[in-house]
Formats: structure tokens, sequence, C-alpha cells
């Protein structure tokens, strides 16, 4: 298909030449060969009237008007999928389809679980992949590499839709055999504790921690991680402390030997929120796939 003497298929070469920075890596992402994307970026550049793609030291890299283009480029194939690709008829029972949903490892444990038992009511042949929270996850939603986003408000866009899904709220967790067993948790000895705390591989601060440090609370951090799931094995067997969430320290209670106290200080309700692209709002199966999540997310509450 052309508009205006371009060819459209050559839109998704230069959308992965664009994002990958790549020809080659391009080519694989395709199943093409390395010369026929090559030679897609030569009909590109001759159309464009623009080199698009630059070597730079051992790297490619973009054009002015490269980057100009780039977003725009995803944006037109991302309304395309939305219009193409959308199933009007959606079928739980008989659909095979593959959402991408973006979540923490914290919605991974106690919430996915949910959303997956009351598919598994309804259908055996959908898939899921579940995709970590990356710097400004919402922008995978606006690129189309994920179905739906689980995350903070903080973390959703304005851009696109979202709704409330669940709020949680933070505790403090010991090991049941420390000296804390039995005594209820003051800020005194919550700050003379050492901690164990989580720290975001993409940067920036947790909820909790931005809200301490709003309070002026200070931790002596002993021992950090990358996961809120691997806090309550990390304060086993030693007199270390942890700030989780309470559904994630309920689940593990079950599991290890923790106490749970509650924070000896106010900390506002973290609001989780479900959000999808603008131009998947009349997708049956993301409202399939969002509904299943409140249905999940209204146990927890």
């Amino acid at each position: 298909m052309h508009f205006n003497k371009l060819d459209l298929n050559l839109l998704v070469a230069l959308d992965h030449m664009l994002t990958l920075k790549s020809v080659s890596r391009a080519a694989e992402h395709m199943n093409l060969t390395q010369s026929a994307m090559s030679n897609a970026l030569t009909r590109l550049r001759s159309y464009f009237d623009d080199p698009l793609l630059v070597q730079v030291g051992r790297r490619m890299e973009l054009t002015p008007r490269a980057q100009a283009i780039k977003h725009s480029v995803r944006d037109i194939l991302v309304r395309i999928e939305a219009t193409v690709a959308t199933d009007l008829t959606f079928d739980p029972s008989q659909s095979t389809r593959d959402f991408r949903i973006i979540l923490s490892d914290f919605t991974m444990s106690t919430l996915m679980p949910k959303v997956l038992e009351l598919a598994d009511r309804e259908s055996s042949r959908i898939r899921f992949q579940l995709l970590p929270q990356i710097e400004s996850p919402y922008q995978a939603i606006e690129k189309g590499d994920a179905d739906v986003l689980v995350a903070p408000g903080p973390l959703t866009s304005s851009e696109h839709p979202s709704e409330h899904l669940f709020s949680e709220e933070y505790v403090c967790i010991t090991c049941a055999s420390s000296h804390h067993h039995g005594r209820s948790m003051t800020q005194e000895r919550y700050v003379e504790a050492r901690h164990v705390q989580m720290v975001p591989t993409r940067g920036g601060a947790t909820f909790e921690q931005q809200w301490l440090e709003h309070l002026g609370v200070q931790r002596d951090v002993a021992l950090t991680s990358y996961t809120f799931t691997s806090l309550p094995h990390l304060i086993i067997g030693s007199e270390r402390i942890a700030t989780i969430h309470k559904h994630l320290a309920l689940h593990y209670q079950s599991l290890l030997a923790i106490d749970i106290h509650p924070l000896p200080f106010d900390i506002p309700l973290l609001e989780e929120r479900i959000q999808w692209h603008a131009y998947r709002d009349q997708d049956p199966g993301i409202r399939w796939l969002t509904n299943l999540m409140h249905s999940a997310a209204s146990t927890m509450e």
C-alpha cells in the first residue's frame, strides 16, 4: 500500500530502525535479511531526502529529521494496529490473544495470581506476558509495546485512560525470632533499627521513601535490593526490618516467620491504577482484561 508515493510497509522497517538504532537488529526483529533491511533504509533515505541513521564511532545515531519523525511514525503504527488488529467479537473462551502487562513485583505477587485464577475460569488459551516496570512505564503504552500498565498514579500518564484499581497501605515487618517480637514499633525503634530497602533499578525513589523523606524520617539502611518480594526473605534470622506493602506482608506471613507492625507514622495510601492506550479504548479485549483486574482487585480491597 502506498501513500503519497511512500510504501507504507517501509514504515514498519523505519520504526524498528529508529527504535533500535541498528539495521542488523531491525532485520533480526522483522525476520528479514540484513541486505533487505539495508535496501529499505536506502529507499527511506531517498523518500525523506535524509540519511536518517548515521555512523558515529561504533554506533548508529538518528539525524535530527529522524528524531523529529520517530514518535509520529510509532503513533501511526499504534493507531493502525489498534484499528485493524482489534477483535470486535472478542470471546475469552475462544481467543488465543497474548496480553502484555507492565507491573511491579508487588502486583505480580499479590494481584496477578487472582487475575489468572479468574482468567482460567473463562479461558485456557489466552496468554499473558508480564513485563517489568521501567522508568516512565506509560511510554511503553504510548509505543504499543504493552497492552496495559498497572502502576501507582504518578507513574501513569494523563494522556491516556486510566482507572483506580486498589489502594494499599505500608507496614513494617520483622523476623518473628528477633527482639522486635511482641513489642510495638515506635518511631524511635524504627529509626534506630537497621533496614532492608528496595531501590528501583529504573532510578528514583519508591513511594514510601519519598514520604519518609517528606516526614524527615531517616533510615539506617543496612541492605538494598531491587525487588519488594525479596525483602521478607532478607530479614529472616536477623534484627533487620523492612517497610513493604501490607498485602505483600500478609502473603509472606503465611510462608515465613515474620511479624507485621503498623508504621509509627502516617503515610498516605498508595493508589494502584490500570492504564491503556487511548486508541484501544474501544477494544473489547482490553475491556475484558481491565474488568478482570477490577474483579481481582476487589478481593484485595
